[in-house]
């Protein structure tokens, strides 16, 4: 391939020889998990501390920092010189929500996890969400779910997020969620529906 070969090559590599733990993650490892809706332009990676996005040939590689890069679940994708860690279907879809942002906001969020939801397992999702320690973002997942109509997947997880006493959150962590409809469910305070593609 001209420009060289893609980042799922040589990811493992460059990361073991950056010394930093990592994982491939957010829409580059739910396209992997069998997600097609809007395909990440980059390959983003999960890291332990901010490293500036590189070019490697043709691909572009954001790296992301998370305090939890060592802890959450993962599995090892083959690649055509080795191998990568890539995050679990649970992991991917709790990071999906805390970075929202970088995968194209909780409306495109939201459209990627319905097509991965038939998957996903709601303990492994409850045992990642405890990993993560964000109960904003688990709330605003357990109502994406719903959404999805992925409800009894998000049973177990709704139990978990009612052991830590929740304050009420706005879906959409940028609004202030004023003039906001309160989902009761799940204490997020909705001013704007999601807008899923199917």
């Amino acid at each position: 391939m001209a420009g060289g070969p893609p980042a799922s090559w040589f990811i493992h590599e460059l990361m073991v020889a950056m010394q930093r733990p990592y994982y491939v993650g957010l829409l580059t490892a739910a396209g992997l998990h069998g997600a097609s809706h809007d395909q990440s332009q980059e390959f983003q990676v999960v890291t332990d501390r901010p490293i500036r996005s590189i070019t490697v040939g043709r691909a572009r590689i954001r790296f992301f920092a998370s305090r939890f890069v060592s802890e959450v679940a993962v599995t090892n994708f083959k690649t055509p010189t080795g191998s990568m860690r890539v995050s679990t279907l649970e992991t991917t879809a709790i990071d999906l929500v805390r970075f929202a942002k970088a995968a194209g906001q909780l409306d495109n969020v939201a459209t990627v996890i319905a097509e991965l939801a038939s998957e996903i397992d709601s303990k492994k999702l409850v045992v990642a969400a405890k990993v993560a320690d964000d109960v904003p973002n688990a709330q605003r997942l357990g109502f994406i779910l719903d959404r999805v109509r992925a409800r009894p997947l998000a049973e177990p997880l709704r139990g978990w997020i009612e052991r830590q006493s929740p304050k009420p959150v706005p879906l959409r962590s940028s609004r202030r969620g004023h003039d906001a409809r309160e989902d009761r469910r799940w204490n997020v305070l909705v001013d704007q529906p999601l807008d899923i593609e199917t």
